[in-house]
């Protein structure tokens, strides 16, 4: 212990003072689920002491049990000293029961001043035998904090390590004009599984893989003599040697891919695959999207999916960022609507015309969480026989109801692709769209909003982007359905009162608790759309939206960035929020109770909120002229 540490004492003081700091406890997981008789006899134990900033506490007999945090933040890290967890008002640990002899030399580095209670190991060890609930949470908490000391050298480091630590170097390159036999002998004689091919001045042509050969040349029967150029995948995209392996995962993720050639200032160093990258993990979102994509059964796909909210809480636990959870959570619900939608295909035939399966919402933002509900809808083109309708439409209602069956909830709106209304040719989308505008009735605008949050998933990407162009040009010239817009974005104040007080519930089933996603992420994503659909710009994740508001002075940079922060500030409280209930083997929601939160992440939310309240303040000033 440090030299400013106040003298372990015991809790003393009046009625009154002991009777608050028994509700301080009664209102703490897991001392809620004590009797009346068990809490008091955990408060008569109670020592307290007072620590200063950069005191630390280590796994001694004179500091054994159970630690409770009244005031102030502690981390706890590790004998090398990387952060484990962090911890603030109301949050408890044993340092006993962290170290064990694979992971000795934990201990709790003060960071902010701290008056800490502190439950004797006796009176502990007897509280955890005589409460089994009370004893489930501590055994829990205890194995998610070794679990992160476990994953610790492979958490933010590992996910941001560049792509040339594993990539293979030396890749294989052919000519051109070398003949697709000589390419696949030279892969044999490697034992690689794909080949660049090359221009006779050295440039990147295209590249082959074993699959190029099986589909391409077996499958067609194509002679072994021909070029092997015109059987390569041309222009293939390429990665920094320098990028992280993240950025690598999720361009594999997001586009299907197993092979991506690294380059380092404009020449190729080497080659990138998923083998690299999974090593057998199942993990791994990569592992995850490549089984989805050769899975034969709605049931497969189901049970693949099944356990992604313990990915998650393993994904966040090994230090991944909230916006790169939801990019990884987007990319396999992409997954999953891609791969139903071909099963469906195999059994309905060809579509008749070219279409396009539409993603709305968080789903288009590339935003999505856990418990998300389904946002989509049908573009087809224009010329489709009213006869060949029915293809559509039955697709849409299989994959709707296949996506539901793999755990996306059925849009309570209805907005999917199943609602003939969502799943038109592109002219009638356009009159839609003419129509919103000309008449942006309040209830419309809230319905439609959403609409605005477009990306194709599926088929033919050009109906989408020329339907989003439609989009664009009847928002920017139309001041009414902007002012409209304006003042759906300002229904939802964020939960802050006088003072800076957070806002809850005051009864009913989330009592004390407040919806962390509509008062708090909604409100951000509702004002960025709107000077980004005012601006004409085609961005559509919200950070994306918010670069090119700064980069255009749409916004300023100051005003951009801390709309951003707010946002990963508020997704990260919701993303943990999530993780714990996860781990409790509860349902998740997006309801918490800011009470419970550690100082620093109150502290931080009722920042994030401030922002909030101030850019719809801007938001106000900038459309009032149609405001009124």
């Amino acid at each position: 212990m440090s030299r400013d540490l106040e003298a372990d004492r015991s809790v003393d003081g009046s009625r009154s003072e002991l009777e608050e700091l028994a509700g301080f406890l009664a209102a703490l997981l897991p001392f809620n689920e004590l009797g009346e008789e068990a809490l008091w006899e955990a408060l008569r134990a109670l020592r307290v002491s007072y620590h200063r900033r950069g005191a630390r506490l280590e796994c001694t007999a004179a500091a054994a049990g159970l630690h409770i945090v009244r005031s102030g933040a502690v981390d706890l890290r590790d004998a090398d000293s990387r952060l484990l967890d962090r911890l603030g008002e109301g949050e408890s640990f044993n340092l006993d029961g962290i170290n064990t002899p694979k992971d000795a030399g934990v201990c709790a580095l003060v960071i902010e001043d701290a008056l800490i209670y502190r439950l004797p190991d006796e009176a502990y060890a007897r509280l955890r035998r005589s409460n089994r609930a009370f004893d489930r949470y501590f055994h829990t908490q205890c194995s998610r904090r070794l679990r992160r000391a476990a994953r610790a050298d492979e958490s933010p480091a590992a996910m941001l390590a560049a792509v040339r630590s594993v990539m293979a170097r030396n890749p294989l390159s052919v000519e051109g004009h070398a003949s697709i036999a000589e390419t696949a002998q030279a892969m044999a004689r490697r034992r690689v599984s794909s080949a660049l091919i090359r221009a006779d001045t050295g440039e990147l042509l295209g590249i082959v893989t074993d699959r190029d050969l099986r589909n391409r040349v077996l499958a067609e029967g194509r002679s072994a003599t021909a070029p092997v150029r015109e059987v390569m995948s041309a222009a293939p995209q390429t990665i920094d040697a320098d990028d992280s392996l993240f950025s690598a995962t999720l361009r594999m993720t997001e586009a299907g891919f197993h092979h991506l050639p690294v380059v380092e200032k404009g020449s190729l160093v080497g080659m990138l695959t998923t083998s690299d990258l999974i090593l057998a993990r199942r993990d791994d979102p990569v592992y995850l999207v490549q089984h989805i994509a050769r899975e034969k059964s709605i049931a497969g796909i189901r049970d693949l999916v099944g356990g992604m909210a313990e990915l998650m809480t393993q994904w966040v636990s090994a230090g991944m960022r909230a916006r790169q959870v939801s990019r990884v959570l987007t990319a396999i619900s992409d997954a999953v609507t891609r791969r139903l939608i071909e099963l469906a295909e195999n059994e309905l035939g060809p579509a008749p015309a070219p279409w396009a399966w539409l993603a709305f919402g968080s789903q288009a933002r590339a935003e999505q969480l856990l418990g998300s509900d389904q946002d989509n809808g049908i573009v087809i083109e224009d010329g489709v026989a009213a006869t060949d309708l029915e293809w559509y439409r039955a697709l849409a209602e299989r994959v709707c109801e296949d996506l539901a069956t793999c755990g996306y909830r059925r849009c309570p709106g209805g907005i999917m692709a199943s609602t003939e209304q969502w799943r038109q040719p592109l002219l009638q989308w356009r009159e839609t769209v003419a129509a919103w505008a000309r008449s942006p009735t309040p209830d419309a605008v809230m319905r439609v909003s959403i609409f605005f949050d477009i990306r194709a998933v599926y088929g033919a990407t050009d109906l989408a982007d020329r339907l989003q162009k439609e989009m664009l040009g009847q928002v920017r010239r139309s001041s009414i359905f902007q002012a409209a817009l304006a003042s759906g974005a300002l229904d939802t104040r964020p939960p802050l009162g006088i003072f800076r007080r957070f806002v809850v519930d005051r009864d009913g089933e989330h009592r004390k608790r407040l919806d962390i996603k509509r008062r708090g992420v909604l409100p951000i994503t509702d004002i960025v759309r709107l000077h980004a659909l005012a601006r004409g710009l085609d961005e559509v994740n919200t950070d994306a939206r918010l670069e090119a508001l700064g980069a255009g002075r749409h916004l300023a940079l100051a005003d951009a960035r801390n709309l951003s922060d707010a946002l990963h500030c508020i997704q990260r409280v919701r993303i943990e929020h999530q993780c714990d209930r996860v781990m409790r083997g509860e349902d998740v929601d997006n309801f918490i109770d800011p009470g419970r939160l550690p100082r620093l992440d109150r502290e931080q939310l009722r920042d994030a909120f401030t922002i909030i309240d101030e850019a719809q303040s801007g938001l106000r000033q900038t459309f009032r002229a149609g405001l009124g």
